[in-house]
């Protein structure tokens, strides 16, 4: 009944993490299309950056100690790409995104490819979880 639990609560935080993306793929595009002010954007995003890695990060420290190593695996890459990325970051508080370079094209195709490479990430994840939920659910019968 622990593995049940455990895959779903995988499920819904990884579904919240998916939801995320998309939020940060529409919004990057409002900022491309001139929609959106650059400012507007990093502070509706900037304040979701830390709980989203630790929540991720957690939930692979979860996978470690329940024992499933694949998924710990799989999820460790993009946790420690996460680390990477915050402490790489160019700007003193928290966030990622510096209101003044997300005009940069490069910037912003950066963070574009970013978001939708982590958001088939979520998607492929998430269809997993869901896999693992249902064989937990009819195991436990």
């Amino acid at each position: 009944m622990e593995v049940l639990w455990m895959w779903l609560l995988a499920l819904v935080v990884d579904l919240c993490l998916l939801f995320f993306m998309v939020f940060s793929l529409l919004a990057l595009e409002e900022v491309r299309t001139d929609g959106r002010n650059p400012n507007d954007f990093a502070k509706s995003l900037n304040p979701y950056i830390l709980p989203e890695y630790g929540v991720h990060a957690v939930i692979t420290v979860l996978f470690l100690l329940t024992g499933n190593y694949w998924s710990f695996l799989v999820n460790l890459c993009l946790t420690g790409y996460h680390i990477y990325r915050y402490q790489t970051r160019g700007r003193k508080g928290p966030g990622i995104y510096e209101p003044t370079e997300m005009m940069s094209r490069r910037v912003m195709n950066a963070a574009n490819i970013e978001c939708a490479v982590k958001l088939g990430f979520y998607m492929l994840t998430f269809f997993y979880y869901l896999y693992r939920t249902m064989y937990a659910l009819l195991a436990d019968d």
